[in-house]
């Protein structure tokens, strides 16, 4: 003899599946990657390069833990860190930082053989070029600041001697720092062509 669930019973059932089922939809349900990803890019301008010398290899640069991460970050008046997990870089910030350092340096010296040190199968490289960077982001005054020290260091000789640098790149508009982010890494690019330039006039 067949039994029939009972309202009260079916009321019951409908009570327990309801939450599941809602779970399961939004489990089910694709997110939207609303993530934005940036580089780094070469502000100097472009040329054709014939030359094979100086050979420098580009170390990777030592960052501040702060920034060794995937996510920009910003730097209010007070010295709070801002940051947006949907804007990140699409490279780790020191493998940017010596990609792009190699392209300016190799453009202004006119020299094919400026590369990142891990693109050097050999040590055929005349000096090593260290960087340690201790500030590399917008400060509450509306200005990306690059600080940092460097060194030339030649394969075989004296150790070579550090040398400090600061520059101040203004925003081309204020902007949250939290918004759009373009200008601030065209801010970066210029202050690394600054950097650039320095330590071209050592090679």
């Amino acid at each position: 003899m067949k039994t029939f669930p009972t309202p009260l019973l079916t009321a019951l059932l409908t009570a327990l599946l309801l939450p599941f089922l809602a779970v399961s939809c939004n489990v089910l349900k694709p997110v939207e990657d609303s993530s934005v990803n940036y580089l780094l890019d070469s502000a100097v301008p472009e040329r054709a390069i014939t030359g094979a010398s100086p050979a420098v290899a580009i170390a990777s640069p030592a960052l501040p833990g702060y920034l060794d991460r995937q996510q920009l970050v910003s730097r209010s008046g007070d010295g709070e860190l801002l940051m947006n997990p949907n804007h990140l870089w699409g490279e780790p910030l020191d493998s940017g930082i010596a990609r792009v350092t190699a392209a300016n340096l190799g453009r202004l010296k006119n020299s094919l053989n400026i590369q990142p040190v891990k693109s050097f199968v050999t040590l055929d490289y005349q000096s090593l070029l260290e960087i340690r960077i201790t500030r590399f982001e917008p400060d509450g005054s509306g200005s990306i600041v690059l600080a940092c020290t460097w060194k030339l260091q030649p394969v075989s000789g004296p150790v070579a001697t550090t040398r400090a640098f600061t520059t101040r790149v203004p925003l081309a508009a204020a902007a949250d720092p939290l918004g759009s982010q373009t200008g601030r890494v065209q801010a970066m690019n210029e202050a690394l062509a600054r950097l650039a330039r320095q330590i071209a006039k050592s090679l």
